[in-house]
């Protein structure tokens, strides 16, 4: 999966955040703290539309959305990194080493088929 860069990654949240298509005008003024130009708004638009994380409507502006969520997002960044390494186990068990006691529940319950397995839970 492709990595996002730091104007990426912002524009990334903001669409994550929104409850439907964002024009590229609403997210540079999103972004004003930043000082960034449309064009540069437009661009980042375009590379994330090539990383396969944007898709965008034919409406006039075009509306910019997120072709999955956060949760997607963060769960194939973890399939990726799990799949590079070279002892699965090991870092399956380092993972699970650090996780605090909720997040071990959580786990046991979604490992056990019981609350909160659902997608929607995850989003």
């Amino acid at each position: 999966m492709a990595s996002l860069g730091e104007l990426e990654r912002a524009v990334m949240e903001r669409l994550w955040a929104a409850d439907g298509p964002v024009a590229a005008t609403a997210l540079r003024d999103g972004l004003a703290d930043r000082g960034v130009a449309l064009t540069t708004v437009h661009t980042v638009l375009t590379r994330l539309e090539q990383k396969g994380f944007v898709v965008h409507d034919d409406a006039r502006p075009r509306g910019f959305s997120a072709r999955s969520t956060r949760a997607d997002h963060a769960a194939e960044l973890m399939h990726e990194v799990l799949g590079q390494a070279g002892d699965r186990e090991a870092v399956l068990a380092r993972f699970v080493g650090s996780v605090n006691a909720d997040e071990a529940r959580m786990l046991r319950e979604l490992l056990a088929g019981g609350p909160g397995t659902s997608a929607d839970a995850a989003r």
